[in-house]
């Protein structure tokens, strides 16, 4: 088991302001007193009274999403600033874009069969009822000056576990525009994990570190399990479904959304594909 030593709020301030060499964060300074609390036992999510609870079934919805065109050409990003993140041995790239003074990373993932990686797929219109939130929580790692997973799907009110796998300084910087933002501090990997939740729905929640500039992840938080992210290869699966006609969308942080309506029968599997074209 991992010792949690308790930190001085002041050597921590200083902490945050020098960084890895790179300056102070730009949003509101990030806070640690979250996680010096302990998190409280998780329970299943209660619907609001006269809500009937929705029931799970046995079908599903599954596919691809296709790429056309040519991949665009990505920068490799220089990490050298932080001697943790320049060891790293993986590297990375992405589309750096300027907005003034500031740069924007955009990551496309074009897989060798032609299609995308990293896209949120997720039934946005159909379902009735409501589903009672998983008390097992989704895990978002700072591992390699990077977020793991890159995008992700949640559910209102599943716990939010945020680790620190890195002995540098790392904080969390949600944005949503419908939930509630946070800026949490995470000293190293000695400290101790965060918990948060989101509220209502958003797709998508977008989160930065202010330390390491390079630094994205997108959560897609719903109020239903009934989501998927692509892979390596470009599938999705969506399952668990009752019978019915969805609207399924598609999220790429570069591309937008599609969108599509699916039927599915009792216990049988629907196709539904995707494809985004170059820009």
């Amino acid at each position: 088991m991992r010792q949690v030593r308790w930190i001085s709020p002041v050597l921590i301030g200083v902490i945050v302001a020098i960084g890895c060499g790179s300056g102070k964060p730009q949003d509101a300074a990030a806070r640690t007193e979250d996680a010096a609390q302990p998190a409280a036992p998780m329970q299943l999510a209660e619907a609001p009274a006269g809500t009937a609870l929705a029931a799970t079934g046995s079908s599903s919805i599954q596919g691809a999403v296709k790429f056309e065109g040519t991949a665009p050409t990505l920068q490799k990003i220089n990490m050298g600033a932080d001697p943790v993140c320049k060891q790293h041995p993986e590297p990375l790239s992405a589309l750096i874009v300027e907005e003034g003074a500031k740069k924007d990373y955009i990551y496309v993932a074009v897989n060798a069969n032609s299609t995308l990686k990293d896209v949120f797929v997720y039934v946005k219109e159909g379902l009735a009822g409501s589903f009672p939130a998983p008390t097992a929580p989704v895990v978002l790692d700072q591992a390699g000056c990077r977020y793991h997973p890159h995008v992700f799907g949640i559910q209102v009110n599943q716990p939010l576990e945020i680790v620190n796998s890195d002995p540098t300084l790392h904080n969390v910087n949600a944005k949503p525009t419908i939930n509630q933002p946070f800026n949490l501090a995470q000293p190293s990997n000695k400290s101790p994990k965060m918990t948060k939740q989101f509220a209502k729905p958003e797709v998508m929640v977008k989160f930065l570190c202010n330390v390491h500039s390079w630094m994205r992840a997108y959560g897609g938080v719903v109020a239903h399990p009934f989501f998927s992210v692509s892979g390596d290869d470009g599938a999705f699966a969506i399952t668990g479904l009752p019978a019915g006609t969805y609207v399924v969308e598609a999220w790429h942080e570069k591309y937008g959304t599609k969108t599509q309506t699916v039927t599915v029968a009792d216990g049988q599997a629907a196709t539904a594909d995707f494809t985004f074209a170059a820009q």
